[in-house]
């Protein structure tokens, strides 16, 4: 009888404890107040069509349209320009293959040159993109962006947080005023955040904080998310076919699937891909990119221009150097420093300009900043660098991150014609107020006649201006400001003619 009652006993306290903990667990879940993380994602997986039925699913084939907003360009700042595409997208899921498809169509081109198709092939070992010029490596974002597609998008979202080992919920939110139990876990080291629904149970949005390798890389902890919309009945599966992403709280692209299908048959030969060029893209070191010192140009006694993928110049002064650009990433940057106390050992750095807002030309300055150098920026471009800046760099801390002691940026604010040095090698800023030039300033070697004029010069191949109309700009901004012009350079062109360039200008403007 004793022993009976124990048995009684325990399993009262054993319930108890149980239904203390399934409590706990499900404290703050809308839609889920009496089951556990698990039994939640299986009511999602049920809305949807039942985990059977998405695990049958071994293929995916959609066709897409939808924009991206160019927030990384150096034009103007919110509402932005924007860039079109369209295509279709294959998920080999069995294999964890990706096929993108895309017809391209970029504002910024020049004219009839604004669209170009491009193919991307990704798989476990890496990827590749196809264009009528040839075959290259895929970049990082590439292979993240198709990675996270295969095991965050809709078809495997459920099923990924079902197996994770750490799901867990989080604090309810609200999403578009109807509240949404949020259930957590880790993917590959990434916390990954899933918003269902508390009336229909289906997952409206997916929510990740990660360091990106695309353009938003200078920004550190980046929270992504993406909004699951427009869902539609196929095959007994309910598919969000609009996925809006938004990064940092500001909305940067949108994707409408036009066309669902499941279980398309696999075109091996559309998933061929050169194992060298493979092999290069799992081994790029993305934005993270080194500088080098061999391609050293000197544009006058003093004046170092190095030419890179982004183009940086040491400019020798007599109580100091200038450092001209600060781009990609403060290894690129703390390069081009150190490349400049060697040409000047024991002479100090004095000041680093930076002409332009967009985000890979600003890459570096952080760097700067965390060494306390004076940095010269234009007044409307303060407002997005004091928040790059302050921008949390916690997954992968850089030099700032690192810095002992907080920082505030020695920002030297250009409005208006400012003078730097003094001697041969002495510069003059003047800030570029055009429509399409306005977040950019040039500076001008006033005893050398050679103008740097930021982001705006760049040739095609073919000999002809990239984009007339920022260096028509530039020309009104040279002859406004009465400057003596013989050579020009640029971020992204090394030094011509001037001459050369006005009868481009010309040229562009009677085509």
């Amino acid at each position: 009888m004793q022993k009976a009652w124990l048995c009684l006993l325990a399993a009262v306290v054993s319930a108890m404890i149980s239904g203390a903990q399934a409590k706990e667990n499900s404290v703050g879940a809308p839609g889920c107040a009496h089951e556990n993380p698990q039994q939640c994602v299986n009511l999602a997986l049920e809305a949807m069509g039942g985990r059977e039925r998405l695990l049958q699913v071994k293929s995916l084939r959609l066709q897409t349209i939808g924009h991206t907003l160019l927030m990384e360009q150096s034009y103007r700042q919110a509402p932005f320009i924007t860039a079109y595409g369209r295509g279709h997208i294959t998920l080999d899921l069995a294999h964890q293959r990706l096929l993108k498809e895309t017809k391209l169509t970029w504002p910024e081109a020049d004219q009839n040159r604004s669209d170009s198709d491009i193919t991307l092939i990704v798989g476990p070992e890496g990827g590749m993109r196809h264009t009528t010029g040839g075959d290259s490596p895929c970049s990082l974002a590439d292979l993240d962006a198709a990675r996270e597609m295969l095991a965050l998008g809709p078809v495997r979202i459920l099923l990924t947080a079902s197996d994770a080992p750490d799901l867990h919920f989080e604090l309810p939110e609200s999403l578009r005023s109807t509240s949404h139990a949020v259930v957590a876990f880790t993917w590959q080291k990434t916390p990954v955040r899933v918003f269902l629904n508390s009336f229909n149970h289906l997952p409206d949005a997916v929510e990740t904080t990660q360091e990106f390798h695309d353009f938003w890389y200078f920004w550190g902890d980046v929270q992504q998310r993406i909004y699951f919309d427009n869902f539609e009945f196929y095959q007994g599966i309910t598919y969000p076919t609009n996925l809006v992403k938004e990064r940092n709280g500001v909305v940067w692209s949108s994707t409408q699937a036009l066309n669902v299908e499941f279980n398309v048959p696999i075109d091996e030969k559309a998933f061929a891909m050169d194992s060298a060029t493979v092999k290069q893209s799992a081994a790029s070191p993305g934005w993270n990119i080194s500088f080098h010192t061999d391609n050293d140009t000197s544009l006058a006694p003093g004046v170092d221009l190095f030419l890179g993928p982004w183009n940086s110049t040491v400019v020798k002064q007599s109580d100091g150097i200038v450092i001209l650009e600060a781009p990609i990433s403060g290894s690129y940057t703390q390069g081009v420093i150190e490349k400049a106390q060697k040409l000047y050992p024991g002479i100090p750095i004095k000041a680093v300009l930076s002409t332009s807002d967009s985000w890979p030309h600003t890459g570096g300055i952080r760097l700067a900043v965390a060494q306390g150098l004076p940095i010269y920026i234009l007044d409307l471009n303060r407002l997005l660098l004091d928040q790059m800046m302050s921008a949390p760099h916690t997954l992968d801390p850089d030099a700032l991150a690192n810095s002992k002691k907080s920082k505030a940026p020695h920002w030297r604010i250009v409005s208006e014609k400012e003078e730097i040095g003094s001697g041969v090698n002495r510069v003059e800023l003047y800030p570029l107020r055009g429509a399409s030039t306005e977040r950019q300033y040039m500076v001008y070697f006033p005893e050398h006649h050679l103008l740097y004029a930021s982001d705006t010069l760049a040739l095609n191949a073919d000999g002809s201006l990239y984009d007339p109309e920022l260096m028509h700009e530039v020309a009104q901004a040279v002859k406004q400001a009465n400057l003596k012009v013989d050579t020009v350079f640029a971020m992204h062109q090394g030094p011509i003619p001037w001459d050369q360039v006005v009868a481009l200008i010309d040229k562009a403007q009677h085509s």
